[in-house]
């Protein structure tokens, strides 16, 4: 039920809603409401409203009043046009041609009307426009308006603006405002040589003028308060549009322009527009009205402008509803919302009449912008307007209304069903009316009343539909029945109803009693409920109904009596329902008939006034009592005196009386009749008549032609006259009659009289007025009507031509009524003939025509006015306007030059004046300068519309005259001013000759060429474009050009940075200042092969056996060959367990695959295969690893057995060497010799088992024992056989092997010492130091476990050495020593620079120490030297070198390397600067900086920039004229040619020209001056008054920064002096090192055989890097000796083999007591102590290391009190007779706490530089190359290596660095030298407080303790016995100076004495030279004295009792040629030198 329910109402819902109807009317252009138009061309203006169906359109005046057709003046078309013709000045009619009006349209929707439309004529008006002249200073802005008359400046405006009759495009410094004024900013002297002119045109006739030619005066600037030029009003603008504010002025200096809004500044926002015309604001909003100031200011005062601006918002109107279809009666509400700007006014229309308020209709709203109508009647339905009108603006909108009878009627309803008691139903009835209708419900005429048994539910949709439902949820019996829905409005009623059947038992409900109408029909319905039922039946008076045909009984048991009649149908009724076959039940009903009055009909005769009137009403029949009342016309009759009519009423009939009859009598008379049935009436007209009469009589009237005229006549009568108006043309006797045409010019005015809106000459005559309303006879009167006609001027000419000289008339006819008089106007002066004689009129009557003629004699260029002719008479004026033009010739162009070229020129010129008339055409004639203009050259007809012209084919570099001449169709001009010019160089015309190309490099060619032949060159060859492009395949054929400037006949030129081994095509073009000229024939070749770029490809291993593996691959890429292919080369190397590589090989084929052979078994390999070509190997492919395949093992690399019980032994042994695979287990043989046993006993054990014990042995017999291990390929070799014996007492035996372990640092390393014995063995673990072994001391790090094992925790480079195990019982001892290396990072690289070039840095090196792992790689990183943006490059351990490309050209890198071994990255080496080729751009003062200068432009050469080798990225150009302050500035490309346009004439300008690239930037600045307008230079600025106030000007303002740029200028050039100086003394320093390695060095990889070769010097620019190899060694001196020179004869090349160094340990307790404790660096950088090995067999080299640094202070003037050291450098030179020369230097040591930092910091070049003098002053020293080891300053890190070592390590400076340090690789004896200033804060109060100590890195006690255990035995030190005890028990921290490296040196018997009177200072301590053997003899070397106070007064003196021990033996030196230091002490007394600005460096010798 409910979903039926849904769906009803959805269909409901679909219900089309019934339209206002298809009828609609609209507007076209409703926003048209102002027309003007000209007067001579008309308009024509169609309806802006329409209608569907088509509209009746009609056009009114704004009074109302209707249009009329006016012939040839005014026409309506058919199609609602209106027309106005054109007219002449005398026909004008304000009437019509200035007036508003409306245009209607109506259709049966209603009828609308357009808003008024004024329509306003414009006349031809004389006029003229001008511009006056200008003042202005030059900089400033002129302004020029065009300045209009008044009269038209409505309807002219500015169209364009013209500068010498050109017209002008705003642009540069020239704009046009929106007001039509022409702005010429930054006023040049060359404004002032132009004429200005406006071009206005007339908006509606289209005329244009042009005005007077105007000059601007260019004034120098002189200083000067602000003017105002231009400014700004009030005024109204409407939103949305832009509107400009103009605000401009002068001043000196410039003002400046500051705008405010209501007193703020102005905010900043996008639609505000800051110009130099002022302001501009588009986009107008509502916000932006307000009072804006403009403010313009300068230092010598200030003005304001303001003014109000008002935005005007247009007015839109919405009108709602917008269209509505309702009922009469109802009400009705019109909103009419209007939007805009406020003060506005609404006015209400219907049917474009007024609203005016009344009963039914109200206006409310503040505005009235609501409309209420109330009760609407059928007549207020149609069109509905709202106007909203502000100031001349009219915005409306319309709804149409229709109102109909709204009676409601049921659309939708119900039907009857039959329900179950308890089956919910709903019942649905919807009604449509107007208004929407209310819905009741009852049931059986019972109202439904809503409660929980009835749900009512009502609402309306939107197309007005009214729905209402019950809804019954739970129905009984009782809510059986018919239900009835009622829809009732203000229109009227309807009704419907349906029986709703509830099951149950039926029963009638009570029925009440009928009242029924007589004549109406009424309803009977039994009210029966329940169901079923069989029937239902009515009886009345026993008769069962129906029994006639007025009644009828319908299904449900409703009965329907149709025209009930009293008499038939009153009475009772019985109702009667069968509810079972024998069973009804029945009910009555009693019906009352009542009967309504019925009036007779009656009418009324008219009558005439006086009469007498009676009238009757009868009622014929109807129920008593009646009632019976008169009205008149709808108003009750009072009856009496007043109104004077009586009334007599009966009981059923009334008449009425009226005694005199008037004309208020008329009118309608109704009679009502009511009774209790009904009420009736019946209406008649009574109507009194009066014959008709004349109040106004026509008289004889006189009528103007053109104007309104009214011909009076008004008449009276009843009814009303109607009043005929008749015409008989003629002034005589009229003839005939006939009836005037009533058109819209001629009409009836209400009260008879007839109107004649536009009097025509037809209109004269007779007119007949006649009236008649057909009581009495008709009257009629004529009258005559006159018509005059106004002067007026019917024919002249409106423009006409007259040639200058000759005589010329001008005509004017006139008509109208006579008199007539003629005047003639020159502009607006009157002509007086007699007294101007060139003036004659003369006058001629034709009819009634008069004609004026006014003749000229002659006309002259002034005659170009208009002239005017008026007609007068005493009706009216008419003028006619004629235009006259005189023609003439013209004047000669002005002719200039402005741009003459090499083979052509521009010309540009200015007509003056055309000879009004239009120029034809120009000629131009030109010829040579020394020819006659008998040979000219002419170009002829050039086109008018052009104002310059090239003239071409001309020569270069030649002198021509030129003139001109104009044309029009008068004649031709005098010639132009005569030019003289000179043409320009030409580009070459010939190519480049013998164009050779040479292949360089893989990347370069060199290009050599002739230049052009010298006929074709066309001026002087600046340079040359060489063009080159790749011929290949994937090129694009585009060329790449570079430059290069003419050196000469022959040029050369190389390509860089070409493809490898790829072809060219090279052309070359030769340029000229002019251009560049064409090129050569290209010509092909071929760059030089290269390496290959990518590896092969495709690489592919594969493992054969277990010593074989087969390598394939696939070639390169053809592209990346780079070269012809000769081959590959394979890369292999092995990886160890261990994680150590092994040596790398290679193979080399042609094929691609290649068998390895030979490898090692069951190893991992790497592989890598490279492409090579000609040029060398190409780029190795990735890494490929691959695994030999498993093989029989090798024997164990070691066995022991030893007894353990008299019944068992225990074996142990160790892994093969080469397992050759996975050891899967191990065989263990044992065999008695001579036990007859055929074969031993075999035991077996897994693999990770390396011991084992053999049982059930027998006592005392010997057994042969030995191993082999086993893998998948079988049983491997067996190890060497031992022999042992069971026993019950065993001896101490270590079963754990000794050897070289190797491990990580910061691991744990565990060493094993298990060890067998009875009794149960002791352990003890000893390291060997260099003199002794040092229990191993267990704590945090160090561990012994209870089975012997030794643990060593986050091992470090000290922790390497020999470990010695000994394990003991009371039977013997046992001892294995394990030799521990210590793996490290590898030591930092020592990174140089090969080469560079522009793009790119080539960078070598050597690796430095490995630390004792392989080096797997080299991390290296540069950045631009001025950032810290490191990029990082990732290169393979093979590599020596690598080149950084794509480089920035001249520009300084910073770079730094560091290698990685498996251990960790190494050191970061020292990081050295390098600068890519290339410097900042220069020009080339040989090249004309300007090319060309005229009055205007500039040319500028920029092709005279060198680019420094770097291209040139930025060109940047600062000119201004000279005097002023602001620059303009431009950008430009380097490679061609500028122009400086827009230039002032005749000014000197400053210029600044700056080019840039990447190295830098270079600076070129000149002056210049252009030329006068006509080609002339100027001079140069002399002014006096001038040159001082631009002297007073630079004087305050530059004397700061002059006073600067002298300070910076002076401090450059001295740094640059001492830079050069600097720099001389590096070159000389490097030199002398130069000359020192090509005399001495030898190869790297050369071994030390023989005697020494002495120093090998290695020398890198900028950095500081001294290296010095020494391949000799030195020895160490004694405990507290001093630093005296020594001889080693003793290390003689047969005991001492080896090449060794030592370094400097000190220690002194003084430095303790002021420095605190030393630091000990070994901590935190690894280092290895050197021992002595006692296997030769061991697998690893021992590197030996010692190092210390000093940091050396110069000493000053002042005293210091701190403690320090001094480091003395001696130098001395044998004279020719003996005599020993001696220089000195002298440095005190102090403590560093930064050395690192230091050593960092010597990255800038001042650090090298200032290093290098110190070395360059030792190389002033030192004429001997055996003297350049004394330059050296301090020995930071020497190091020790057997001939077996191939590496040695360096250690590092900076804990801080010691966990990412990388590492620098050397050689044997390698030193270096490095230096950094020192920091400021290193220094206090004049005593240095970082004191430099050696560090040393193990506790000695002596230097025999220092020495290696290997070193102990030596013979040497067994001769030294009788010294006293080496090794006293001194603490390490606490020594004194343990040793001073002292390494002295012979060369040819050379031997070293030492000067007596030094020895003093050659002593320390208590121990004398004579202990070491020292000889007092000449000294013949330099020598070092290393002084140290004594912190023992007593030493001094011990020492100087000791220093006289005299020795005999000469000191023999040591092998080594090269003393890298000699120490000795001095007295205290250096200490006092000290200054307190010491000068600290630090120094690092490798």
């Amino acid at each position: 039920m409910w979903l039926v329910t849904l769906l009803l109402l959805y269909s409901l819902q679909e219900v089309h809603s019934e339209d206002v109807g298809s009828t609609r009317l609209y507007f076209v252009n409703a926003s048209l409401q102002r027309l003007t138009y000209s007067s001579s061309v008309g308009v024509s203006l169609p309806c802006p409203a329409g209608g569907t169906p088509t509209a009746i359109l009609r056009w009114y005046l704004a009074t109302g009043d209707d249009i009329y057709d006016v012939p040839h003046i005014r026409h309506v078309h058919a199609n609602g046009t209106l027309q106005l013709y054109p007219f002449s000045p005398s026909a004008f009619n304000s009437y019509i041609h200035d007036n508003d009006y409306f245009c209607t349209a109506e259709n049966q929707a209603g009828k609308i009307r357009s808003p008024n439309i004024r329509v306003k004529a414009v006349f031809r008006e004389p006029y003229t426009v001008r511009v006056a002249d200008q003042r202005s200073m030059r900089g400033n802005v002129a302004v020029f308006k065009c300045l209009i008359p008044t009269a038209v400046q409505e309807y002219v405006s500015v169209v364009s603006w013209e500068r010498d009759t050109v017209s002008i495009i705003p642009a540069n410094r020239f704009f046009l405002t929106s007001f039509g004024a022409l702005y010429i900013s930054d006023v040049q002297k060359e404004d002032a040589l132009s004429t200005y002119r406006c071009i206005t045109k007339h908006k509606y006739s289209g005329e244009t003028r042009q005005s007077n030619g105007a000059r601007l005066s260019v004034m120098d600037p002189t200083e000067s308060s602000p003017s105002i030029l231009d400014s700004f009003l009030a005024g109204e603008v409407r939103a949305g549009l832009s509107v400009e504010l103009p605000c401009i002025a002068a001043g000196y200096p410039s003002p400046t322009v500051r705008w405010l809004k209501d007193g703020r500044p102005l905010p900043s926002d996008a639609h505000w527009t800051r110009r130099l015309t002022g302001l501009t604001i588009s986009d107008l909003r509502q916000e932006d009205s307000g009072s804006y100031v403009c403010e313009v200011t300068n230092s010598f005062g200030s003005k304001e402008v303001s003014g109000a601006l008002y935005v005007i918002d247009p007015l839109r109107v919405t009108l709602s509803p917008k269209s509505l279809k309702t009922g009469i009666s109802s009400t009705l509400f019109f909103t009419c919302a209007v939007e805009g700007s406020p003060e506005y006014t609404v006015a209400w229309y219907r049917n474009t009449d007024p609203i005016i308020p009344d009963q039914h209709i109200s206006i409310q709203g503040p505005h009235n912008d609501t409309l209420q109508i109330t009760a609407a009647q059928k007549s207020h339905s149609g069109a509905y307007q709202c106007f909203a009108s502000r100031k001349g603006h009219t915005a409306q909108d319309f709804s149409i209304i229709l109102l109909e009878d709204g009676t409601p009627r049921i659309v939708s309803s119900f039907s009857e069903r039959v329900v179950a008691p308890g089956e919910p139903f709903s019942l649905m009835c919807g009604a449509k009316g107007a208004p929407p209708p209310s819905i009741t419900w009852t049931l059986d005429d019972e109202p439904v009343v809503r409660d929980s048994a009835y749900k009512t539910s009502q609402y309306t949709l939107s197309d007005g539909l009214t729905v209402s439902h019950v809804n019954v949820s739970s129905p009984a019996i009782r809510d059986g029945g018919v239900y009835r829905c009622a829809a009732r409005n203000s229109a009227g009623s309807a009704e419907y109803q349906a029986r709703i059947n509830v099951r149950g038992s039926p029963r009638i409900r009570e029925m009440r009693d009928i009242t029924a109408v007589a004549g109406r029909n009424t309803f009977i319905t039994c009210r029966v409920i329940g169901y079923p039922y069989y029937s239902i039946k009515w009886f009345k008076d026993g008769m069962l109904l129906p029994d006639n045909h007025r009644q009828v009984v319908y299904e449900n048991g409703t009965l329907r009596l149709s025209d009930v009649q009293k008499g038939m149908d009153e009475g009772t009724y019985l109702c009667s329902v069968l509810i079972q076959p024998q069973t009804s039940i029945d009910q009555t009903v009693h019906v009352t008939v009542k009967v309504p009055p019925l009036i007779q009909p009656f009418d009324i005769p008219s009558t005439s006034v006086g009469k007498l009137m009676y009238i009757a009403c009868v009622v014929s029949s109807g129920d008593m009592p009646i009632r019976i009342t008169w009205h008149k016309d709808g108003q009750l009759i009072v009856p009496g005196s007043a109104s004077g009519v009586g009334i007599e009423t009966k009981e059923f009939m009334s008449s009425l009386q009226i005694s005199k009859v008037t004309l208020k009598h008329n009118g309608n008379y109704t009679c009502i009749a009511s009774n209790a049935a009904a009420t009736v009436s019946w209406e008649r007209q009574l109507i009194v008549t009066v014959p008709p009469r004349f109040v106004v009589q026509p008289n004889n009237q006189d009528g103007i032609y053109g104007k309104a005229g009214v011909l009076n006549c008004s008449v009276e009568g009843y009814p009303p006259p109607k009043v005929m108006w008749k015409h008989a043309k003629g002034i005589g006797n009229p003839q005939q009659y006939h009836p005037v045409p009533l058109t819209g010019r001629i009409q009836i005015m209400g009260n008879g009289s007839l109107l004649i809106r536009h009097v025509l000459e037809d209109d004269r005559g007779y007119y007949l007025c006649q009236a008649s309303n057909g009581v009495g006879s008709d009257i009629s009167k004529s009258m005559v009507l006159t018509v005059k006609i106004p002067a007026m001027i019917t024919s002249h000419p409106n423009t006409t031509m007259a040639i200058k000289g000759q005589v010329k008339e001008l005509n004017c006819t006139a008509r109208g009524e006579q008199p007539i008089i003629i005047r003639w106007e020159r502009g607006d002066t009157v002509i007086d003939a007699e007294r101007n004689p060139r003036y004659s009129i003369t006058i001629n009557k034709k009819g009634d025509e008069v004609i004026s003629t006014l003749k000229l004699k002659p006309a002259e260029r002034g005659d170009s006015v208009f002239f005017s002719c008026h007609a007068i008479n005493s009706y009216g004026e008419g003028r006619g306007l004629i235009q006259l033009t005189v023609q003439e010739p013209p004047d000669p162009p002005e002719l200039e030059v402005r741009e003459v070229k090499d083979r052509s020129m521009n010309l540009r010129w200015i007509q003056r004046f055309d000879g009004n008339s239009i120029i034809t055409s120009y000629d131009i004639e030109y010829k040579n300068k020394s020819d006659t203009w008998d040979h000219k050259y002419t170009t002829r007809n050039i086109s008018p519309t052009n104002n310059q012209a090239n003239i071409v084919e001309l020569h270069p570099a030649c002198v021509y005259s030129i003139r001109m001449y104009s044309f029009n169709k008068i004649g031709r001009s005098q010639p132009s001013k005569e030019l003289t010019i000179s043409t320009e160089e030409a580009q070459p015309d010939g190519p480049p000759m013998d164009v050779i190309l040479h292949p360089m490099t893989s990347q370069s060619i060199r290009v050599t060429w002739r230049a052009p032949r010298k006929e074709l060159q066309n001026g002087v060859i600046r340079g040359y474009q060489i063009g080159y492009r790749e011929n290949g395949p994937g090129s694009n054929g585009q060329y790449s050009i570079v430059e290069m400037k003419a050196t000469g006949d022959s040029e050369v030129y190389t390509l860089d940075n070409l493809k490898k081994f790829a072809q060219y095509g090279v052309v070359v073009q030769a340029f000229n200042r002019a251009g560049t000229g064409p090129s050569s024939s290209e010509i092909n070749a071929t760059t030089l092969e290269d390496v290959p770029s990518q590896p092969p490809q495709n690489v592919r291993a594969i493992s054969v056996t277990s010593d074989e593996a087969v390598i394939t691959w696939a070639e390169p890429p053809r592209l990346t060959l780079h070269g012809v292919l000769k081959g590959y080369r394979v890369v292999f190397w092995s990886l160890f367990p261990d994680g150590e590589w092994g040596e790398m090989q290679n193979i080399t084929t042609t094929r691609e695959q290649v068998e390895l052979r030979g490898l090692e078994k069951f190893t991992n390999y790497s592989v890598q295969v490279l492409a090579y070509t000609q040029a060398g190997d190409g780029v190795r492919s990735n890494v490929l690893y691959i695994q030999t395949r498993e093989d029989l093992p090798g024997p164990p690399a070691g066995i022991k057995a030893v007894p353990s019980s008299p019944s068992s032994v225990v074996v142990s042994w160790l892994p093969p060497h080469k397992p050759n695979g996975v050891i899967r287990k191990y065989t263990i043989y044992c065999s008695s010799p001579g036990s007859g046993q055929p074969a031993p006993s075999e035991y077996e054990t897994n693999p990770e088992m390396l011991f084992y014990r053999i049982t059930h042995l027998t006592r005392g017999k010997q057994y042969l024992i030995w191993a082999a291990a086993v893998t998948t390929a079988g049983r491997g070799n067996i190890s060497e056989k031992v022999t042992v014996e069971p026993a019950g007492k065993a001896p101490a035996k270590i079963l754990s092997f000794g050897g070289t372990v190797t491990t990580p640092w910061m691991k744990e390393i565990r060493l094993p010492c298990s060890s067998v014995g009875e009794p149960t063995p002791t352990f003890k673990w000893t390291k060997d130091s260099e003199y002794t072994a040092i229990p191993v001391t267990v704590d945090g790090q160090r561990q012994i476990l209870s089975n012997g094992t030794l643990v060593l925790r986050s091992v470090k480079a000290e922790d390497s050495g020999y470990y010695t195990c000994t394990a003991t019982n009371t039977l013997g001892f046992d001892t294995i020593i394990v030799n521990l290396l210590v793996q490290v990072p590898p030591d930092q690289p020592r990174l140089t620079v090969s080469t560079t070039s522009t793009s790119s840095i080539t960078l070598a090196w050597i690796p430095g120490d490995n630390g004792g792992s392989s080096i797997r790689g080299f991390v290296l990183q540069y950045s631009v030297d001025n950032t810290e943006e490191w990029r990082d490059v990732f290169i393979t351990s093979t590599e020596r070198s690598f080149r950084l490309d794509n480089l920035r050209c001249g520009t300084w890198y910073k770079v730094k390397l560091a290698a990685k071994n498996s251990v960790g990255s190494g050191r970061i080496s020292e990081i050295i600067e390098a600068k890519t080729h290339g410097r900042e751009p220069a020009f080339n003062k040989e090249q004309p900086l300007l090319t060309h200068i005229n009055s205007t432009h500039a040319g500028l050469n920029l092709q005279g920039w060198t680019s420094g080798g770097c291209p040139i990225t930025t060109l940047l150009l600062d000119f201004r004229p000279k005097g002023t302050w602001a620059w303009q500035s431009l950008k430009a490309n380097a490679t061609a040619q500028l122009f400086l346009s827009e230039l002032r004439e005749a000014t000197w300008y400053e210029l600044k020209m700056k080019a840039c690239n990447s190295a830098g930037c270079g600076n070129q600045s000149s002056q210049f001056a252009t030329t006068d307008y006509d080609g002339s230079t100027i001079p140069p600025i002399n002014s006096a008054q001038e040159d001082r106030d631009d002297v007073k000007k630079l004087f305050s303002i530059g004397s700061p920064v002059i006073l600067v740029t002298l300070g910076v200028a002076l401090l450059f050039i001295i740094r640059k002096k001492r830079k050069e100086k600097r720099l001389k003394r590096l070159r000389d320093a490097k030199s002398l090192a130069e000359m020192l390695i090509s005399k001495n060095n030898r190869s790297m990889d050369t071994p030390v055989k023989g005697p020494p070769q002495g120093p090998r010097l290695h020398i890198d620019i900028p950095r500081v890097q001294l290296l010095i190899e020494d391949k000799e060694g030195i020895k160490q001196i004694g405990e507290d000796k001093a630093a005296a020179p020594v001889t080693d004869s003793e290390f003689s090349q047969s005991v001492n083999p080896q090449s060794f160094c030592t370094g400097v340990s000190l220690h002194h307790p003084a430095l303790i007591q002021n420095t605190g404790p030393l630091i000990d660096m070994s901590d935190i950088r690894p280092g290895t102590n050197p021992v002595s090995r006692k296997s030769v067999k061991s697998a690893h080299s021992s590197r030996n290391r010692y190092s210390s640094q000093w940091t050396l202070s110069r000493p000053g003037q002042s005293q210091s009190t701190a403690s320090a050291r001094t480091l003395t450098s001696d130098w001395r030179t044998m004279g020719s007779h003996g005599i020993t020369a001696t220089e000195s230097d002298s440095y005190s040591a102090s403590l560093s706490q930064d050395t690192d930092k230091g050593r960092n910091s010597m990255v800038s070049t001042e650090s090298a530089s200032s290093t290098y003098e110190e070395l360059a002053r030792a190389y002033e020293h030192a004429k001997l190359e055996e003297h350049l080891q004394h330059a050296k300053i301090t020995i930071t890190e020497c190091f020790i290596s057997d001939s077996s070592s191939d590496q040695m390590t360096t250690g590092t400076n900076d804990p801080a660095d010691s966990m990412t340090s990388l590492s620098t690789p050397s050689e044997t004896g390698l030193c270096r030298f490095t230096a950094s200033p020192p920091k400021p804060q290193d220094y206090d109060r004049g005593r240095p407080t970082n004191v430099a100590v050696p560090i040393p890195h193990r506790a000695n006690k002596s230097e025999f303790c220092n020495l290696p255990l290997y070193m102990k035995t030596d013979p040497f030190f067994r001769k030294q016995a009788e010294l006293h005890d080496p090794c006293p028990a001194v603490p390490p921290r606490e020594a004194s100076i343990r040793s001073l490296a002292q390494r002295a040196y012979h060369t040819q018997g050379r031997h070293m004495t030492l000067d007596p009177s030094k020895q003093q200072a050659l002593t320390l301590g208590n121990s004398g030279l004579a202990s070491l053997g020292v000889s007092s003899g000449t000294a013949t070397l330099p020598q070092r004295t290393l002084t140290m106070p004594s912190s023992n007064p007593a030493a001094t003196a011990s020492t100087s009792s000791t220093s006289s021990n005299p020795t005999g033996s000469s000191t023999k030196m040591g092998g080594s040629r090269d003393s890298l230091l000699e120490n000795s002490s001095s007295a205290l007394g250096r200490l006092q030198k000290q200054g307190v600005g010491a000068y600290s460096k630090s120094y690092t010798l490798v």
